[in-house]
């Protein structure tokens, strides 16, 4: 068993940090009503989990919490923290307890990492609805030109940055000069089973983000290690 997944290239990554509870959790969240308790996952919880998550109650999902860090382009960490707090999970449940702190360039000068796309990675714009996000890949000759481009101007970007903290600029405005959205950012987000769920199953969806897509698909594949049954349940496709 692994906690740490390499995501997107060989800079980005999911870790996860920690874990409080289990599947046996969620079964005793929920049997407390009765004053009820279980030592061990049985049968019975196994069938209660699934009922929960079946029937929406979801309260007992919110005694287990994990804390991932993530190491992603902006562009994909934007996304998140913002699909974090305004999820309808959070508006619907009052799910106040999923945390997130960034590394921050106004106190720090780590070496600035970018997520270029290769030559075949390049999409096309969708012909249909703008929603749908891409389309098909450019042919190579295209996507290797944007390549090219886009490293350039990175190094540009990394010079006048350069300039910037050599000529005494405070770093929080030197930053303005670094190309924002394939910069990589480092975080931790300490969230419920239940949003965790959430996020995996919105994200993982065909029509989410290509990049995103595969951060959401490692935070599925280190969480249901530790949550088998309770995640299960929740990513179960409605019949």
């Amino acid at each position: 068993m692994t906690n740490k997944l390499t995501v997107l290239d060989d800079k980005g990554y999911v870790i996860l940090h920690d874990v409080m509870g289990s599947d046996l959790t969620v079964a005793n969240a929920a049997r407390v009503s009765y004053d009820k308790k279980s030592a061990e996952l049985t049968e019975g919880d196994r069938r209660l989990i699934a009922f929960l998550a079946r029937e929406g109650h979801t309260s007992p999902f919110r005694h287990a919490t994990m804390q991932f860090e993530l190491y992603s382009p902006l562009m994909v960490a934007r996304q998140h923290f913002k699909y974090i707090v305004g999820s309808s999970i959070a508006e619907a449940t009052g799910d106040n307890m999923d945390a997130w702190n960034e590394s921050s360039r106004r106190y720090i000068t780590e070496e600035a990492e970018f997520y270029v796309p290769k030559a075949d990675e390049w999409r096309s714009k969708p012909e249909a609805s703008i929603k749908q996000g891409s389309g098909e890949p450019v042919n190579r000759v295209k996507g290797g030109h944007f390549t090219l481009t886009l490293e350039e101007y990175i190094k540009h970007g990394e010079a006048l940055y350069d300039s910037a903290l050599e000529h005494g600029i405070a770093p929080e405005q030197a930053r303005l000069f670094l190309p924002a959205y394939g910069l990589y950012v480092r975080f931790r987000w300490t969230a419920t089973l239940q949003t965790v769920a959430h996020l995996i199953r919105q994200r993982t969806a065909p029509d989410a983000q290509y990049e995103f897509r595969l951060y959401a698909e490692a935070v599925k594949e280190l969480a249901i290690e530790k949550f088998p049954v309770s995640l299960g349940e929740l990513l179960k496709e409605d019949d």
